[in-house]
């Protein structure tokens, strides 16, 4: 199982935070039959990388063949990294 870490940053107002995603990529999803007018799947219940990360190959699932945008993707958590405030400054 592969998983892959997404920084998200967001900024309202005064306040900035770092929120760390952890996604998965589960069953593949892609319709075999489509160019027939059916629906058939696979069988691939999870992607596994069939490179080294950073490679073309990293997108390509070594158990079906299919490109990483046919597994559906899984969210597995949220956390915020870290948050603070910009002090305010009164002054002239």
């Amino acid at each position: 199982m592969k998983k892959m870490r997404v920084v998200v940053r967001r900024f309202n107002g005064l306040t900035r935070s770092a929120v760390i995603r952890s996604m998965r990529y589960g069953e593949c999803q892609k319709n075999h039959a489509a160019s027939i007018g059916g629906y058939a799947l696979d069988g691939c219940r999870e992607f596994m990388a069939s490179g080294e990360e950073g490679s073309d190959d990293a997108l390509n699932c070594a158990a079906c063949g299919c490109h990483r945008s046919f597994h559906r993707r899984e969210l597995d958590s949220a956390e915020v990294v870290c948050e603070y405030t910009r002090p305010s400054y009164s002054g002239q």
